[in-house]
């Protein structure tokens, strides 16, 4: 065989390069981040269990057919679609809320009203911007059963509760889709479905793209005078008594049901809500109340949505049952608590234990085991390096205490325990060491 044909087989055998990248719109959730997340779900699953929420969490795959349930064919351009192995059309969940309305609707032997609560991961095939990502985490809770507006308060009480758990101020916005529905067609006289909607897609775009646009844009297709009428309808927001001094809405029969809900809010002692005219969410998916949460410090968007959508469970085959509900999306509510600099540290103050030589190494190690073993977080280094090295790496950990073990303390029956904040060092013994360890960073933390 010749030489060059051996070298030409060996080439073949290298392993080939992989490019190490990420499919457009994906992430890794390094230590930082994923604490940060699971500091707002912890938040959230403290608040579910005061509401009495059932926890669970929806299948991650769904039947395409079950996705277009809630917005039509259309969907399948908004998420990750393929056919399995058997040929059917499945797709990654791109939200909580089917998920959750399908295994209700299926389940007629569930005690109504049910409430339930989960936190998870989800999908979208959206155009990725700035905190804004392909795969992201929701948190959601639905009241299904009740008609009744005491579902929606139930609802947006949480909402209240949740945030201000977790240190964040917002206002929370409410309005009623039958309201301006019926504005619409007894006021404005527009009685033709079609074009009821086509008033509803128009009042949808003016925060994004301004009044004149939204104007000029529909020029042809709307009555100018009539939308203009919506338009300053929808800039409306406040209480219910300043509101109902500025517009004949308040005469329409929906707008006495959305000043009950307000006073069931009030009776409820949440008071961070106002009436917004303006906030029409899902266009041919909510059927009353529909309600946002902004943080009124940042312009990042809405914190969370929600409203009453009894037409989706209907579409499940079961309009016996009202659903409400409401998500939020997890980075966007972790970039607000940034902002504010509030965020909590979600992991345990870390210590540090370190050694001077290898006869004193086992020493460490049980220190370091009686430390975990007692639910203090505890690290040491695994690459066995001087005593300096050790320091290092307990610095740059961020260590709130390092236990410093040298067999001259030891004979003595003692360590050093060095505060990393301000330096300084004291001798301890080592019997009674855990309890020491424990009242200093409790100390240090008060």
């Amino acid at each position: 065989m010749l030489a060059g044909t051996q070298n030409l087989n060996a080439n073949a055998l290298l392993p080939t390069v992989v490019k190490l990248e990420l499919p457009r719109g994906m992430r890794d959730l390094e230590s930082e981040e994923f604490y940060n997340i699971d500091f707002v779900r912890r938040t959230f699953f403290e608040t579910a269990a005061l509401f009495n929420f059932r926890l669970m969490e929806p299948s991650p795959i769904e039947l395409l057919s079950t996705l277009e349930a809630k917005s039509g064919s259309a969907i399948l351009n908004d998420v990750y679609g393929f056919k399995d192995k058997g040929g059917r059309d499945v797709a990654l969940r791109f939200d909580l809320t089917v998920g959750l309305t399908r295994y209700v609707a299926a389940r007629r032997d569930l005690k109504l009203p049910f409430k339930v609560a989960a936190f998870a991961g989800v999908w979208r095939y959206d155009e990725p911007q700035a905190g804004r990502y392909r795969y992201f985490h929701q948190w959601d809770v639905e009241v299904y059963g009740p008609f009744k507006q005491e579902s929606d308060a139930e609802v947006i009480e949480f909402v209240s509760t949740f945030f201000k758990r977790l240190g964040l101020e917002v206002i929370i916005d409410i309005n009623s889709r039958q309201l301006v529905e019926e504005y619409i067609r007894k006021i404005l006289g527009v009685p033709e479905d079609q074009m009821v909607m086509e008033m509803f897609r128009a009042i949808d775009k003016v925060p994004k793209k301004g009044a004149q646009a939204v104007l000029l844009e529909y020029k042809e297709r709307l009555d100018h005078s009539k939308l203009q009428a919506l338009i300053n309808l929808s800039e409306l927001k406040g209480t219910a008594e300043s509101i109902s001094t500025k517009t004949d809405a308040s005469k329409l029969p929906s707008w006495s049901a959305l000043e009950d809900l307000i006073s069931m809010l009030r009776d409820r002692k949440v008071e961070n809500v106002r009436i917004n005219l303006g906030i029409v969410r899902g266009l041919d998916y909510y059927s009353g109340i529909v309600f946002e949460a902004f943080d009124p410090l940042l312009d990042i968007g809405a914190l969370v949505g929600g409203g009453r959508y009894d037409v989706l469970a209907s579409a499940f085959g079961r309009s016996d049952i009202g659903a409400t509900g409401v998500a939020g999306g997890v980075e966007r509510i972790v970039m607000a608590l940034r902002k504010h600099e509030i965020m909590k540290q979600a992991y345990s103050p870390l210590v540090y234990v370190a050694y001077a030589q290898d006869d004193s190494r086992k020493k460490a190690m049980q220190i370091v085991s009686d430390l975990r073993r007692s639910g203090i977080s505890t690290d040491y280094d695994l690459s066995g390096r001087a005593l300096r090295k050790q320091l290092d790496d307990s610095a740059s950990k961020r260590a709130k205490i390092t236990v410093i073990v040298t067999a001259e303390d030891l004979n003595t029956g003692q360590v050093t325990i060095r505060l990393m904040e301000d330096g300084r060092e004291d001798r301890y013994p080592v019997d009674g060491l855990v309890s020491a360890v424990g009242n200093l960073l409790e100390s240090r933390a008060t």
